[in-house]
């Protein structure tokens, strides 16, 4: 084995990368259980325990950060994983040094983070020890996570793409046959052909338009993923070619990655929505509202705006958890004497008008999701979401094989229709045998009901 020559003691080799047998596909019901199964997957030396990267699909970003947690907590595993939740697990690995990019992919209905890329720092707050980041973007100022480069303690490098993906358009409405395999030849000759070639970019999103998948529609030449290629050679956002040409740089033959999938990106709920009224919801905006600094803010008028929301949300949860103690009179008083808390009167009244007994915990998690943007809610018919598996099949044919794929259900807390999810999973599970052989499955969200039902 060729050494390099150091000075000093000699360092110990880094320990070879295993390699998987059959691509390992890990179903899980909340999202943030896939974290004990790609730490796994580093302790076996399946994935380096650094500058990992990974291809994110989901309707939300799930980028934030539990606000209170201490830094040292991503170094506690056990710890961590009790204490994160669906929308905050990523960013915890990124501070680990775990994570160095992620491409978030999202459907055309989710907008919570500006679409393009992004680079900006994950580090600890100097002054509270909590993980904070460097990024301007409304989606991390309106839950106060927000600090400047400078305060940072061992900051970590994020690239962050977001890309959006649009349904594929076909000629053939018959989607049924769309994922028809070939045992999954086809896309194995392609990634054979992308590694022993230096073929060009145009020359493979090419092959990815022609369908080069056994049974797949021909594209026509104005359905590329929702309308085609723009004028003067410029991709279509959300088209085939456009998500590949982003992704090109993201990735390589060699690195490893991994495939991240929640099934709510083809079909998305906001519970919130079916719990509290329109009329409910307006009052939620109104108390729990984000006022976004204007472009090219000072350093101070982005402290001056994340202590203001800071001490708005803090007052809301103790609000609510006063109410949960005590909602009479008295005590909604004595909350809106501040005028900035006014509304919580008739919000408080019209929901002791439905339940004498609100879950005023839950009240503020939907006012949560009431600052700028709205959680997404796109209840997509059959055709959308077969059209959406089609585009995503379209761009995985072009990627190397990730090391392993992780996937959520998000069924139980309904964020992906219950009545949909089980459809969905097995066409997207048949579109990865399609694409990479007998993949090794796990449905670990089966053992959770088991052991649920069972106590």
């Amino acid at each position: 084995m060729f050494q390099v020559p150091v000075r000093g003691p000699r360092m110990a080799a880094a320990p070879r990368r295993r390699t998987y047998q059959q691509l390992p596909v890990w179903v899980v019901e909340d999202h943030h259980d896939v974290v004990s199964h790609i730490y796994r997957a580093m302790a076996s030396r399946h994935l380096p325990l650094k500058d990992v990267r990974m291809v994110h699909l989901d309707s939300h970003p799930d980028l934030l950060i539990p606000v209170n947690m201490r830094a040292d907590t991503v170094f506690n595993k056990h710890q961590l994983l009790s204490e994160l939740s669906i929308e905050n697990w990523i960013m915890p690995m990124v501070f680990a040094g775990h994570l160095v990019s992620v491409a978030w992919l999202h459907p055309s209905w989710s907008q919570q983070i500006t679409e393009g890329e992004h680079h900006f720092s994950v580090g600890r707050d100097s002054s509270t020890s909590t993980i904070r980041v460097s990024s301007r973007e409304n989606y991390f100022l309106s839950d106060a996570l927000y600090i400047s480069e400078q305060q940072l303690e061992e900051p970590r490098p994020l690239t962050l793409s977001v890309i959006t993906v649009k349904p594929v358009s076909t000629t053939d409405q018959s989607t049924d046959q769309r994922t028809e395999t070939d045992g999954g030849h086809s896309s194995k000759r392609l990634r054979s052909d992308l590694s022993e070639s230096s073929r060009s970019h145009t020359d493979t999103v090419q092959s990815a338009l022609g369908g080069v998948m056994t049974g797949e529609p021909k594209l026509t030449k104005d359905d590329d993923d929702g309308g085609g290629d723009g004028g003067e050679g410029e991709e279509e956002e959300g088209s085939t070619s456009y998500v590949v040409k982003r992704l090109s740089g993201f990735l390589s033959e060699t690195e490893p990655y991994v495939l991240d999938i929640d099934l709510d990106f083809f079909s998305c709920k906001n519970p919130f929505k079916e719990l509290y009224t329109q009329e409910e919801f307006s009052i939620l905006k109104e108390l729990y509202g984000f006022s976004p600094p204007r472009l090219n803010a000072s350093e101070e008028e982005l402290e001056e705006c994340v202590s203001r929301r800071t001490h708005q949300l803090e007052d809301l949860e103790a609000a609510f958890a006063d109410l949960l103690e005590d909602d009479g009179d008295e005590t909604v008083t004595r909350w809106t004497k501040n005028p900035r808390m006014a509304p919580l009167a008739p919000l408080v009244s019209s929901l002791k008008q439905r339940d004498p007994s609100p879950d005023y915990e839950m009240v503020h998690q939907a006012g949560l999701t009431c600052d700028t943007v709205e959680l997404p809610h796109h209840v997509s018919t059959l055709q959308e979401i077969h059209s959406l598996i089609c585009a995503v099949q379209r761009f995985l044919t072009t990627l190397p094989p990730p090391t392993l794929v992780t996937m959520s259900r998000s069924s139980l807390d309904e964020y992906c229709p219950l009545e949909q999810v089980d459809h969905i999973q097995d066409r997207v599970i048949q579109v990865l045998q399609n694409l990479y052989g007998d993949v090794d499955l796990h449905k670990e969200y089966e053992k959770k009901n088991s052991s649920a039902q069972a106590s």
